[in-house]
């Protein structure tokens, strides 16, 4: 495979493996194991003496296929596919600390990431101390002679704030800890994490991968070595394997990807300039918006906007739930990246478990909504907008 393709062209055909018969599509390799031509084979393939797959759990031919299109989008040695996002998320995290270590976290984080950090990591031994990602001298304030690991996702859920990835990273090699990006909201295509100096990426890609609402799944990048020193045992005797049926998914949907999110995010911008003319939104915030308060850091680490729009109604969660029900084309679902478009109050929904306090300085009020565009018609979506909001009380 050539490494001058173009994602467009690496995600319709890197990584390809075809069997003897030579099919166009993926093959899907349902198999829990693999047979051995003979014992002295098999010895082999356990000693790493050859290569090839051992089970199911720890790998197979299509989430191979899967694994490798990954990389190469997103220039990475290394990915190992597992089946969800959280999977990914605390697989990353955990498997490279210890009893007694220290994590630095951004505070604006989706709610299963932040109680992965604050409230489990903790009950194994591990510290964390969350900070405003904002700024980089609070990630250096945080820092403690144990500190091992910094998470972040940037753009943030659902306030789509942005986190200086180059800076963080900066700070984190000075002291030999690593960076953990929840890319997501970026989508590979608009931001790579790994060029700005992070060492592992993770995705759901439940969301923009997949983007049809069809399948759970995740995956975690970085280099071989990070990969074979900390994940590989934790990966292998955990389980947070991938089927290989959800894989097969996950590169059929991958194919489409760049189209979907051009599409997505022509569609997020031009509702996000709508809204921002509307007197009963209080503010509008979006990734491809000059107004928005960090463009600067965005022009230096992003090559696109959004795929997301976060927005706040005057009216409060009585007039979030007014838009939200008066849609049409627009479905409440708390899912997102999908090929349909989906609102969601993540007061109520995605961060509910947290405390008033925390949302309030996570920036999430009662009036706050977060907008995932999917692929349809934009003037459609504008309308029907439109229609939802005069039914809102100014």
């Amino acid at each position: 495979m050539s490494k001058t393709w173009r994602p467009a062209t690496q995600l319709v055909h890197n990584g390809t493996l075809r069997s003897q018969f030579g099919e166009t599509s993926e093959a899907i390799y349902l198999t829990q194991g693999f047979v051995y031509d003979t014992s002295e084979a098999a010895e082999a393939r356990f000693k790493g003496e050859t290569d090839g797959f051992i089970y199911a759990r720890y790998g197979s031919p299509t989430n191979d296929m899967f694994e490798k299109r990954m990389c190469a989008l997103e220039g990475a040695e290394e990915a190992r596919a597992t089946a969800s996002g959280m999977a990914a998320v605390s697989a990353a995290i955990l498997c490279q600390l210890k009893a007694g270590d220290h994590i630095v976290a951004a505070r604006a984080l989706f709610g299963s990431c932040r109680w992965v950090v604050e409230t489990l990591a903790p009950k194994y031994g591990i510290e964390c101390t969350l900070v405003d990602g904002r700024f980089a001298e609070n990630w250096e304030k945080a820092i403690r002679p144990n500190t091992k690991v910094f998470f972040l996702e940037s753009p943030t859920n659902p306030t789509l704030e942005v986190v200086d990835i180059a800076a963080v990273a900066r700070l984190a090699n000075q002291i030999g800890a690593k960076v953990v990006v929840d890319n997501v909201f970026a989508t590979p295509l608009f931001q790579k994490p790994l060029e700005l100096g992070a060492h592992i990426v993770v995705y759901s890609a439940t969301k923009h991968i997949d983007g049809q609402g069809r399948s759970l799944g995740g995956v975690i990048l970085s280099d071989k070595q990070w990969v074979d020193e900390n994940l590989q045992d934790y990966y292998r005797h955990t389980g947070p394997a991938m089927s290989p049926f959800t894989a097969w998914t996950l590169l059929k949907g991958i194919e489409t990807l760049p189209l979907r999110v051009a599409q997505q995010t022509a569609n997020a911008a031009k509702i996000a300039d709508f809204l921002a003319e509307q007197n009963k939104v209080a503010r509008v915030i979006y990734p491809g918006r000059k107004d928005h308060p960090q463009a600067d850091i965005i022009a230096k680490q992003m090559s696109g906007g959004s795929t997301l729009v976060a927005f706040e109604l005057k009216g409060g969660k009585e007039a979030a739930f007014k838009l939200q029900n008066a849609l049409e084309i627009v479905k409440i679902s708390n899912n997102l990246g999908d090929s349909k478009s989906l609102i969601t109050h993540p007061a109520t929904t995605t961060h509910k478990n947290l405390t008033d306090e925390a949302r309030a300085e996570l920036g999430i009020s009662p009036g706050t909504v977060r907008f995932s565009a999917g692929i349809e018609d934009g003037d459609d979506l504008v309308e029907d907008f439109a229609r939802a909001l005069a039914q809102v009380s100014a």
